[in-house]
Order: structure tokens, then sequence, then C-alpha cells
């Protein structure tokens, strides 16, 4: 399935290069192969990357914007193509149908069908080149956002009174770096604070992959606010950053550091468990982590003294919480897979998880991925706009 995947991203970049190979002068041959070899090898650090099974662990790889657009041009030139073929063959049987009910038409000339060709290509060359350029402008754009804020109600029936109404803003990969700097996490942190929330959650991924990015990390989100506090757990960038030093930023920042254990919380008589789980040290897709959760369930209250809420960086961990009731479960890590293609609902994040972005529910328990705030890799969201979630818990 891994070689299937990786030919299917590949293939493009072959069509492309063996077309305009044909259509070009002989003199431009070579300067062609060598443009192409360039841009294509990262696709050596992606496969060896998706065989050993750490695809995603991809800061610390060559990735740039530019290459990601090239491989969005490739996808979009075969694109057209295929509409090209399928216009041919509609307008090819509906002459067979005119013929067979007796109308005729005039008959096409060698000379009219080559330049009705040579107008496709030169206006499917212009189309394609505008489309590759607009599709990467708006996925920097989208990328150096602000986050938008997503609202949702939630509903429970067991949510005890004193809880009902209790407002959770949810951040999650803010990865502070090069791609997020201390001015833009300000930022983000007064738009947080502005939403009035009581508690504040984060899924991991505060940091992305240099320690040095901490103390900006401190700087900024030590203003972060909230009555019921801001409560944390981390996420493997994190790890890749220094684990020790990411939980010392987080505390200097205020923050309630959580792993594998609870944080209680009172509020109107009632108890709220945010049990927070650490980030799982394999690559297994949709792991449900049920040793972290064993762990921190062990020191939790059961659900009749207090309301659980699982803080996971990696959505899989909803496979573990659902079967143990746990009524709530915020996850983030995929961004939405920074690609999102409206039409057909596919990410490339699907690779991974089946919890891409949104909310979902198994019975009673119910899940919400966060698109999250920053990148990975390359400054680029295509249809997958950063989020910050502002989630009304209600009983009902």
């Amino acid at each position: 399935m891994t070689l299937i995947y990786l030919l299917l991203f590949a293939a493009p970049q072959l069509l492309l290069y063996l077309y305009l190979r044909e259509r070009l002068p002989l003199t431009a041959r070579r300067p062609l192969a060598v443009l192409f070899v360039v841009f294509n090898i990262p696709w050596v650090i992606v496969a060896v990357r998706m065989f050993s099974g750490s695809l995603w662990g991809i800061s610390r790889t060559p990735y740039i914007a530019p290459w990601i657009a090239w491989q969005l041009l490739g996808w979009i030139f075969c694109a057209l193509v295929a509409l090209y073929i399928v216009a041919k063959a509609v307008r090819g049987a509906w002459y067979v149908v005119r013929e067979r009910l007796g109308h005729s038409h005039a008959p096409r000339t060698t000379d009219n069908a080559r330049i009705s060709r040579r107008q496709f290509l030169a206006r499917a060359t212009y189309a394609y080149a505008a489309a590759g350029l607009g599709v990467s402008a708006y996925g920097i754009w989208s990328a150096e956002r602000l986050p938008s804020i997503t609202r949702r109600t939630l509903l429970f029936p067991d949510l005890p009174p004193g809880l009902n109404g209790i407002r959770i803003a949810h951040l999650s990969d803010v990865h502070a770096g090069i791609h997020m700097s201390e001015e833009k996490m300000r930022a983000i942190v007064a738009q947080t604070n502005a939403l009035g929330a009581d508690l504040i959650v984060q899924t991991g991924d505060m940091i992305d992959i240099s320690p040095s990015f901490i103390p900006d990390y401190v700087r900024a989100f030590r203003d972060l606010r909230a009555p019921l506090g801001v409560v944390t757990v981390l996420g493997n960038h994190d790890r890749y950053t220094g684990q020790d030093a990411v939980i010392r930023g987080v505390r200097d920042a205020g923050q309630i550091f959580v792993k594998n254990g609870v944080h209680l919380i009172e509020r109107g008589g009632a108890a709220l468990a945010l049990i927070g789980i650490d980030d799982p040290r394999n690559w297994r897709a949709d792991d449900p982590q049920d040793a972290d959760l064993d762990v921190a369930l062990r020191v939790t209250p059961p659900a009749t003294d207090a309301f659980r809420i699982l803080l996971a960086h990696r959505p899989g961990a909803f496979d573990g919480a659902a079967p143990r009731a746990i009524p709530l479960t915020l996850a983030g890590h995929i961004h939405g897979g920074q690609f999102y293609l409206p039409v057909v609902g596919w990410s490339p994040g699907r690779l991974i998880t089946k919890y891409v972005m949104g909310h979902f529910t198994q019975g009673s328990s119910q899940l919400y991925v966060s698109r999250g705030i920053g990148v990975v890799g390359v400054p680029l969201r295509v249809f997958v706009p950063p989020e910050i979630a502002l989630f009304e818990l209600r009983r009902g």
C-alpha cells in the first residue's frame, strides 16, 4: 500500500515531464531533465520516510513551499488532461448520436482540428500556470493568517449541572519556530483571551523542533489567561525538541502540565477531570494508547464523581477513550493534512488516520480534532485554515 501511495503521488510529475519532453525542442530536453530532477529530489526523502514509517516527522526534511507548489502543478496538469480526454469522448459520443438520428454536421478539416488542439494546449498551459500560482499563493496566505474561530456547542446527557455552560478554548499545534514568530504568538494569545473562555487546553506540539524557540513561546504564552487555568499535554514535536525543556517552558508560562495523569477542577459544586496522556513513541496509525489511558485512569475519579475529558495529541486515542466511556476527547496532530480537496473530501491526513479534522462520535463518546494553528515542514495550508476551537458544554 505504501508503494501504491508513493507512485500515485509521484506519477503526475513523470507524466508532466514526458509531455513537455515531446513538446519542447531537442535543445531544451537536457535543461528540462535537470529541472525535474532538482525539483523532485525531496521524493527520495519522502520514499525513505514512507517505508520507514516516519513520514510525518518532516521538520528536519528540506520541505519548502515551491516544491509543494510544483507537485500541485503536476496534479493540476493531469486534471486538465483528464478533462480534455473526457470532453473529447463526450463530443465524439454526441457526433455518433447525431449521425444515428440522421443529423449531419460539417466535416472538420485536419487544419481546423490541429488549430483546436493548439488552442486547447495553449489555454491549458496558461490555466495550469495560473491555477498553480493561485493555489500556492492562497496556501501561503492561509498558513500565515491568524486562526479562525470554530464555535461549537457539545451536548452530554450526563453533564453535571455545575458544568452546564462551561466554555473551553482548544488550542493545538502552535509549532513555535521559523514559521511562528513571537509576535504572531502574542496575537494568537490576545485572540484567545478575547474569547472569554472559562478554561483553555492545549493538545501538544507547542514547539516545532528546536529548543531555541522555547523562550519565544514562554514570553508570548505567559499572558494566556482563563479563570480555570490553562492545561497542556505534549505532542511528538515537543519530544523531538526535548520534552524536559518543553515541560519547563510550559510551566514557566504558567500552564498546568499533565502526563498520564489527571488535573481536577471544581466548578459549581461539580468536578471536571482533565485526563492528559503522553504522546506515543511509535508511528502506529490510530494507536488507541491503551497503556497510557490505563495509567491515567488509575488516578482519575470514577465517572460518577467527575465529568471526564481526555486531552491527547494524536486522535487515535479516541479508539481507546470511547470503550472506556470517556465522554469527550480533544486532539490535534494532523493539521487537517494542510491540504484538502473540498469536492472529493480528501486530505493527505487520511494516509495516517481516519480522524483528520472536525467532530466525530462513537456511541456516547465525542471527539474533536483541531486543524491546529501552525504548520509543519512547509508554510502552506490549502483549504485547511488554522483554527482555535471554542466549545460550550451543555446538558442535553
